[in-house]
């Protein structure tokens, strides 16, 4: 792989991971595109580059990312109307408090993980059928065409409890089928439960963070305790850097434009644009310039 092919791969990354638009099959088409073959220092590369993808989101959102709750205790009678954490708060109770958020996404994580880690074997296996990605992407964008019309109902109350994170945390999992796009399934989880356009795009976001990096991190891990994997990252380490630090520009400039695109307009625009990738992907097979197998 070349330093210009691995940046036109890293501004696909950056333009798709956050986008309802699936990455995976971007990135399919931009190999088949470009002619580059499937060798395991590009697939291991797609991976690693998430990683700069991941940090955008947490240089966005740094103060909400790194925020804690405070922990006041004190009798509530004795300041009246200005207490929220009562006296006699056991420990786990006042720490859940202190570390809500990080808790909430650790919760939405946890039916991923489980499901990766129990069928990862066969979820790679599906990543490589190209075939069930180019579907997914049609499904997904016809799914798209009427998000607004069946899940655009937001309530007044817009705060993730548990229960909204435990959904969302479901609703990723439909993410292990290639194509479906991790973005799209955790939005439309977040607007099921009446979170609106913005609320649930930004938990997202802040849900891809952790998810993005367990996944990520597990796949260089396999990497590297095998000598060969590690030797090939050590030799083409200029590349990988240049991959994460374009898919970190450009992955910042789409959550900006997707925020505003989605607050305005809705997702009908992704529903179709989906369809034609996915589309294009098909065409692509029949005619034999893309392999079934990535």
């Amino acid at each position: 792989m070349s330093i210009l092919e691995a940046i036109i791969i890293a501004v696909v990354e950056g333009l798709t991971e956050f986008l309802p638009v699936s990455s995976t099959g971007h990135m399919i088409i931009t190999q088949a595109l470009l002619g580059i073959e499937s060798t395991p220092f590009v697939k291991a590369f797609t991976v690693i580059i998430q990683f700069g993808a991941i940090l955008s989101v947490v240089l966005l959102y740094w103060k909400r990312f790194f925020r804690l709750n405070p922990v006041v205790i004190f009798d509530k009678s004795a300041v009246a109307g200005k207490g929220f954490v009562q006296k006699g708060w056991t420990f786990l109770r006042r720490f859940l408090h202190k570390f809500d958020f990080y808790w909430k996404l650790f919760i939405a994580v946890v039916p991923a993980g489980v499901l990766g880690l129990t069928f990862g074997d066969q979820i790679d296996l599906l990543l490589e059928n190209v075939f069930v990605v180019s579907v997914m992407l049609v499904a997904g964008g016809i799914v798209m065409l009427f998000v607004d019309t069946w899940f655009n109902r937001p309530v007044e109350n817009q705060s993730i409890s548990w229960q909204r994170a435990l959904k969302i945390g479901f609703f990723q999992c439909i993410a292990m089928i290639p194509g479906v796009s991790r973005s799209m399934a955790t939005i439309v989880g977040g607007m099921s439960t009446r979170l609106d356009r913005k609320n649930a795009a930004e938990f997202s976001f802040f849900l891809a963070v952790p998810t993005m990096a367990a996944a990520a991190g597990y796949k260089l891990y396999q990497l590297i305790k095998d000598p060969a994997s590690a030797a090939m990252l050590q030799e083409n380490i200029g590349v990988l850097i240049i991959g994460n630090v374009v898919a970190f520009v450009v992955a910042i400039i789409a959550i900006r434009f997707f925020i505003d695109f989605l607050t305005r307009h809705g997702f009908k625009a992704f529903g179709w644009y989906r369809i034609i990738v996915g589309v294009l992907l098909i065409v692509l097979l029949l005619s034999g310039t893309v392999s079934n197998v990535a």
